[in-house]
This record gives C-alpha cells, structure tokens and sequence, in this order.
C-alpha cells in the first residue's frame, strides 16, 4: 500500500508550476514533476471561479478520493498539482475519476488498457 502526502506550500506549488510538465482536459489540468521522494505529493487546486466554498470543496474531496482509488496506479517519487477547471462543476465522482486516470495516462505516468 502507497502513501501520498499533501502539497501545502505555495512555494511547493510555484516550484511545480514553474519545472513540471502540464496536461489538461476538459474538467482537470495536471503538473506532475519528480520530487526525488519514495511517495507521492498531490497539491489540489480549485479557483474561486469555479464556485462558492460548498462547490470548492466538494470537487477538491472527489479529486482526492479518485486519487486515492487509484493511487496504486501512478508511479512512486512524483510531485502531482491538479487543478479544477469551471467544467468541472457539478460533475460526478466517475466523471472526475476518468479525467484523472485519462491525464494519468497522458502524462504517461499509468498503462490501463481499456
């Protein structure tokens, strides 16, 4: 079983914006970067854009949650920021979770074959 922590620090979050590699969708936008850990970091990002504090949250717990589903599926040592687009709103938890393991996929950090 795998651990992953949090990103906190803005810094952390500038530092991966600024060296990391970016994918997107139509719901979620990925930066990943190698971190030099034996675990993941997964920051989480949800603009006030997207909605009121309700609607933030809510998105930020399905984003977890589907990383956490499928957390034994991406590769040790990765600093990971996913940012929620406006799209995203109101979209269910399957919804979310296929838009992670597709930029999962993107990214060429997963292999799933469907």
């Amino acid at each position: 079983m795998k651990f992953s922590e949090s990103l906190k620090k803005n810094r952390d979050f500038q530092h991966v914006y600024k060296n990391g590699r970016s994918h997107a969708n139509r719901y979620l936008v990925m930066y990943e970067l190698d971190n030099g850990l034996d675990k993941n970091r997964l920051g989480i990002s949800v603009s006030k854009k997207v909605g009121n504090s309700i609607v933030r949250h809510r998105l930020t717990r399905l984003i977890r949650e589907s990383y956490r589903l499928n957390e034994e599926l991406f590769p040790c040592g990765k600093d990971i920021v996913v940012i929620a687009r406006v799209a995203a709103k109101g979209r269910s938890c399957r919804e979310i979770e296929s838009a992670l393991l597709h930029l999962g996929r993107l990214h060429k950090m997963i292999q799933i074959n469907q």
